[in-house]
């Protein structure tokens, strides 16, 4: 199978084509295993999203979020221009299609082989997008070296406790001084989900309804610039914020 324009699993990413999600997580990695509250977290994401797979990009549509949309339609590909990109939970690949013109190469990883099977079918330029089936929190170095990353409504899905897991697995991923860049949403009353609870630790949830009835409980936490900045920590040189009216774009290197 052709390794760019094709969905494709690496063994080490903890996957293989055509075997569930749920049972290839339970032959992974241990560490996994000892963070039970993470795995749940997760485990309710990945269903949430191979449910809305289908109606995904439905969310575009709003009126009032054309404005702030068309901008990072135009930010995003200058961000990561020339450099070979990793893009982190890449769903139906609706920025890839914007990211993947401007890049030298793009690897874009989802734990959703529904959402995958949609990307795959965008008119992505030929040669240029690899799509991987994996674990973001356990990407193995064969899925390659990178010197951009993007990670478009990712960061508000990772609990509060596993940001600075997430970020050290992927810093062996990376080359010095390669380029991060976090696209996430603001809560705006009236346009975002209302927030059902809080947890203990900080983190905060919605109830979302799909199109077929069923209802998820879903993590969705709205960070503001200084909790990125101590997220990223050292590593955020030259770190930059940009709050757009319904979204956020941050990055650094």
């Amino acid at each position: 199978m052709d390794s760019f324009g094709r969905i494709h699993s690496f063994p080490l990413l903890r996957c293989h084509s055509g075997a569930p999600i749920e049972s290839l997580r339970q032959r992974g990695h241990k560490r996994h295993e000892r963070v039970s509250e993470s795995s749940e977290t997760d485990s309710a994401l990945r269903r949430y999203y191979a449910a809305r797979a289908r109606e995904y990009e439905a969310i575009y549509g709003k009126p009032e979020r054309q404005r702030d949309l068309r901008r990072l339609e135009k930010m995003l590909p200058e961000l990561l221009s020339g450099r070979r990109v990793l893009e982190i939970a890449c769903g139906t690949g609706y920025w890839t299609q914007f990211i993947a013109p401007a890049a030298t190469t793009v690897v874009a990883v989802d734990t959703s082989p529904e959402a995958l099977e949609i990307a795959a079918a965008k008119p992505l330029p030929p040669g240029r997008v690899r799509f991987e089936v994996g674990d973001c929190y356990a990407l193995s170095r064969e899925v390659g070296r990178f010197d951009g990353v993007f990670a478009g409504f990712w960061w508000s899905h990772v609990l509060i406790r596993d940001q600075a897991r997430f970020l050290a697995g992927l810093d062996r991923l990376l080359d010095p001084g390669a380029r991060v860049v976090l696209l996430d949403n603001r809560y705006v009353e009236g346009s975002s989900t209302p927030v059902s609870h809080r947890d203990e630790e900080g983190n905060t949830y919605q109830r979302r309804r799909l199109a077929d009835g069923s209802e998820h409980v879903v993590l969705k936490n709205f960070p503001g610039e200084d909790d990125l900045r101590r997220a990223a920590g050292p590593r955020g040189l030259a770190f930059r914020y940009e709050a757009l009216d319904y979204y956020w774009v941050c990055s650094w290197g």
